[in-house]
């Protein structure tokens, strides 16, 4: 095994990040199968993670990390999705919880976050789910009182500190912190029971008198953020778009060798060989332009995202409006192109390539269930409302 791999060794910096998932995805590519279809807690493969040194990847140098830009960390995690779009979920998660300290944490709030994540190899969980408002927050002297629960809390089972979004009536807005994963009064359920991303740990977490300390409050309630600051949105449906994709891509490819190596042309065909079947070759034409095409917007939209996240405070609305209808544009294909290659790649197949030994079904199941976090539908609202009229996005936690 990959010396980055093995997890007894301690976490060390990848020299080539991307050759580091690359050796990470074909290790998790070994049990992905049998895992998908166990489900549960995949304490092992994070354990993997942790031990690779990619938790580290999007850290900045300053802070002990990698410094790699935005383009080089969604890379990875479309290079992981191909094999294990859950653990991938879940690794791009962490690297959402570190985008937020960086854009709603002061400098001595990221300097001891980013730090102890370095030193303490600390992966992070999601509890920020702003549409479940179940959680509240109640103010005390030196901080916070938190009582309430947050579903589809991704990552947050097995992790080791969390990001927390908490609604305080008095202000009718929401505040954002961080807490240790074992603080007292916080039980994280691991009840995740949909029929795809089995693994994303993604559980419920339940609050009962759990003191946030002001010193954890990374956007204090009623705070209007900075343009800049809503750029987190804009991180997240990134990395949906590349788990989208990722998983397009791992369908794309496995339909491939299958249809080389295994299937068997239709007796109606003609020639000897499923791949020479002019109808199989104009299917793969057809969803081969669709995945370049995703290909080539998420990763322009990647750029676009790393320019923006590096200018700290004087990033304007229209930019950050900008950046917001190339990540829709990117969403949006990314969507499109996961379902339909995992849908169609059995029409390619064919019969036998539906047998649970293969588990191909889990790339359809896996972006199906992956593809409902928020609808397109509106996503396309906003792509035709730019089209028509130049307006732009509205700020939101999804848009």
């Amino acid at each position: 095994m990959n010396a980055a791999l093995d997890v007894t060794n301690p976490v060390i910096s990848p020299v080539d990040p991307l050759a580091t998932a690359q050796a990470l995805a074909a290790e998790l590519a070994r049990t992905a199968v049998a895992r998908d279809q166990a489900g549960g807690h995949a304490r092992h493969e994070r354990q993997l993670i942790r031990a690779s040194g990619l938790l580290t990847l999007s850290i900045p140098t300053a802070h002990g990390g990698q410094g790699a830009d935005w383009g080089t960390t969604l890379q990875a995690v479309r290079i992981l999705a191909r094999a294990d779009s859950a653990l991938a979920h879940v690794f791009a998660f962490h690297h959402l919880q570190l985008a937020g300290v960086q854009l709603y944490g002061s400098s001595a709030q990221q300097g001891r976050l980013l730090q102890a994540t370095v030193d303490d190899g600390i992966f992070w969980g999601n509890a920020l789910n702003p549409l479940d408002r179940r959680t509240v927050a109640t103010e005390t002297a030196d901080g916070f009182v938190l009582n309430g629960i947050k579903s589809f809390a991704s990552g947050s089972v097995g992790s080791d500190w969390l990001t927390v979004s908490a609604w305080h009536e008095p202000t009718q807005s929401a505040l954002i912190g961080v807490l240790p994963t074992g603080a007292a009064g916080v039980a994280v359920l691991a009840d995740w029971d949909a029929f795809g991303q089995k693994q994303t740990d993604s559980g419920t977490v339940r609050f009962d008198g759990v003191h946030l300390p002001a010193g954890l409050v990374l956007q204090a309630p009623g705070i209007v953020p900075a343009p800049q600051a809503t750029l987190r949105s804009q991180v997240a449906q990134l990395i949906m778009a590349n788990l989208y994709l990722g998983i397009a891509e791992g369908a794309f490819e496995a339909a491939r060798d299958y249809t080389v190596n295994e299937a068997r042309p239709w007796f109606a065909s003609g020639v000897s060989a499923a791949a020479d079947d002019p109808f199989v070759q104009h299917r793969y034409g057809e969803l081969w332009t669709q995945l370049r095409a995703a290909q080539v917007l998420a990763d322009h939209a990647g750029r676009e995202l790393e320019r923006l996240f590096r200018r700290a405070a004087d990033v304007t609305l229209q930019e950050r409006g900008e950046l917001a209808v190339g990540v829709a544009e990117a969403k949006v294909l990314s969507h499109r192109a996961g379902i339909d290659i995992s849908n169609q790649l059995f029409e390619l197949t064919g019969a036998r390539a539906t047998s649970a030994r293969f588990g191909f079904d889990r790339y359809w199941r896996n972006v199906r269930v992956h593809t409902l976090h928020d609808p397109i539908d509106y996503k396309y609202r906003d792509l035709g409302r730019y089209a028509l009229d130049g307006t732009l996005p509205a700020p939101t936690a999804y848009s």
